[in-house]
């Protein structure tokens, strides 16, 4: 990126990086949190589906990456978690949450470079929760549970509130601070 490409892209009010292997290298970062953290959470007396710690992750890939790179972390996060560790469990909570988490990385990406980024969080955790929602009624009819709306309700704002907030303030805060570290180092 060019000195005025990068006046312009902070005009803008932010940055997009464009340097492939950064990309390749902050995805298996976000990754890697994505199989840390939710163990600390769980620590806690299963604090995990209180707090959320995997869409963090996820959201934060999805706006400092491209939508590739955050589709694919978000795809692969509960996947590998769930053969690494048992958790979450691989039918249907981790299919769904691969779905979810997906969601989250790729409307993240394509949200923020056009909206900004409070309105590309809430429509991506909005998004997201929708996927997941869908996902969890089609995968739990398979198997015959029941799943409505009281349910969906439930497990995606009232039980996730906590998580909801930290995900408020903290992802533009990271994003803000790993955005003047980019152009810290174009310089």
């Amino acid at each position: 990126m060019t000195k005025n490409e990068t006046t312009l892209a902070l005009k803008r009010n932010h940055v997009i990086i464009h340097n492939q292997v950064f990309q390749l290298v902050f995805a298996a970062l976000c990754v890697s949190m994505g199989l840390v953290l939710p163990s600390f959470f769980h620590l806690i007396g299963g604090a995990g589906p209180a707090f959320l710690p995997m869409h963090i992750p996820a959201l934060l890939c999805g706006f400092v990456c491209s939508w590739r790179y955050g589709l694919l972390c978000g795809m692969v996060m509960p996947m590998l978690s769930s053969v690494i560790t048992g958790m979450p469990v691989l039918f249907p909570t981790a299919i769904a949450m691969c779905l979810e988490l997906a969601t989250y990385g790729f409307v993240a990406s394509l949200a923020y470079r056009r909206l900004g980024i409070y309105p590309a969080l809430l429509l991506a955790m909005l998004g997201g929760r929708c996927v997941a929602g869908m996902a969890n009624f089609f995968l739990l009819g398979l198997t015959g549970a029941p799943y409505g709306m009281e349910a969906f309700i439930s497990a995606s704002f009232v039980v996730a509130l906590p998580g909801i907030t930290l995900q408020l303030l903290l992802i533009p805060l990271l994003v803000k601070l790993i955005e003047k570290a980019a152009i810290y180092m174009e310089k």
